[in-house]
């Protein structure tokens, strides 16, 4: 069979990733550094311009790096980082002045600075353009009043990536700007919120004349609703568009359920719900492979959101079905002391997982959010009735 040959890009990335791994040999190289090599040589995420931890080619090209440095035990940054990494750096290099890039890329992407999201607000729910926190230019500082909720890791970040309203006469949408704000400031604070798990991986941000530079926006005053839209889409493949190897997360842990049942549990019925979520979980990682290859470079675009709905049912009734199979050792959770994780998503035992799942049709976007996206950008279905849309923020009402 005739071997087909490499284009000079694919050389081009494989020569590269193969002189990272030699010169930083994740065995003696610290996480840091080895990770900062990374983004030097512009395989941080590749789709980046160069100098900014890129090289200017497609975005499909990062699978294949990220796992070539899996192999080789090297770290993993969105494990580090998952909120910068996925997230805020995309919104960075799209919108951020050169010097914002130059200053913020490369820490993020070594995870020595952490960054959160600071969108979602108590009133406004998901309706992410209603909000109320306010922005008030001072000379050359904006003034920030207002309140946060839902950050994940706020109490580890560096920095948040912030949209507050600077218009309240204009129509919801416009009156937004996007800032980085410094979460060790004066005037920012962070309290935990509890979730079921009794971790507390999100918190609640509140900000009292928070002193922010005007140097710190992202693109221009009223653009925050555009610079918000490059953040969600991009949370959304991060969150339901991972490529990750045949056979393993939540499904695994179910196999792995199945292969330690005695055999008299081992009925059809059983096996055949176990089949029917590995097929779904298959038909998932295949379908973000296939949504990765035809992924331009730039905002991704609805696709994202198919994959975070998708995983966001599977992963669910896939941790269901691994407490069933627990029996009555599902209702063993073991301790329940709260803490406030160094990292998100994670977890210890199966009933953690089964508690944590319950977030994911929440976090990123409701999966009812989703299913208009999808409706409206894929389907071309008539939009929802919205009454506001030309309406000054000022006079729509409010709870």
């Amino acid at each position: 069979m005739a071997v087909e040959a490499l284009s000079a890009e694919e050389t081009r990335v494989a020569e590269l990733t193969d002189q990272l791994i030699s010169e930083n040999p994740p065995a003696t190289t610290s996480a840091i550094a080895f990770l900062g090599a990374q983004f030097d040589l512009g395989l941080a995420w590749v789709h980046f311009p160069v100098g900014h931890g890129g090289l200017d080619l497609s975005p499909k090209f990062q699978k294949v790096i990220n796992e070539k440095i899996a192999r080789a035990g090297g770290p993993n940054s969105y494990a580090r980082n998952p909120i910068g990494y996925g997230m805020c750096g995309p919104t960075v290099v799209e919108w951020g002045s050169d010097e914002q890039k130059r200053r913020y890329l490369r820490p993020l992407f070594t995870g020595e600075e952490i960054w959160c999201q600071l969108f979602s607000e108590p009133g406004s729910g998901s309706d992410f353009a209603g909000l109320s926190a306010k922005g008030v230019k001072d000379g050359d500082e904006w003034i920030v009043n207002g309140q946060k909720v839902w950050t994940t890791l706020a109490h580890l970040s560096k920095w948040g990536l912030l949209v507050v309203r600077t218009d309240a006469e204009a129509v919801k949408h416009a009156g937004l700007t996007a800032v980085v704000v410094d979460m060790h400031g004066p005037g920012v604070e962070v309290r935990p919120l509890r979730q079921m798990t009794g971790e507390a991986e999100f918190n609640e941000v509140y900000f009292t004349d928070t002193r922010i530079p005007v140097s710190e926006t992202l693109g221009n005053v009223g653009d925050g609703w555009r610079v918000s839209l490059t953040t969600l889409m991009n949370e959304r493949v991060a969150i339901g568009g991972a490529i990750p190897q045949k056979g393993s997360g939540p499904i695994r842990e179910a196999v792995k359920l199945w292969e330690k049942l005695p055999a008299e549990r081992k009925d059809a019925a059983t096996k055949e719900k176990l089949m029917k979520l590995w097929i779904r979980s298959e038909v998932a990682r295949l379908t973000n492979i296939r949504a990765g290859q035809n992924r331009k470079v730039g905002v991704p675009g609805p696709e994202g959101s198919i994959g975070k709905m998708a995983s966001a049912d599977l992963n669910k009734e896939t941790y269901e079905f691994c407490i069933e199979l627990l029996g009555a050792e599902g209702m063993l959770y073991g301790s329940y002391e709260m803490v406030r994780p160094d990292s998100a998503m994670s977890f210890d035992s199966i009933p953690k997982a089964f508690l944590r799942a319950r977030a994911n049709s929440i976090e990123g976007g409701t999966s009812e959010v989703m299913r208009n996206i999808l409706g409206e950008r894929v389907l071309g279905l008539p939009g929802d009735v919205r009454v506001d849309r030309e309406m000054p923020w000022s006079k729509v009402p409010r709870n």
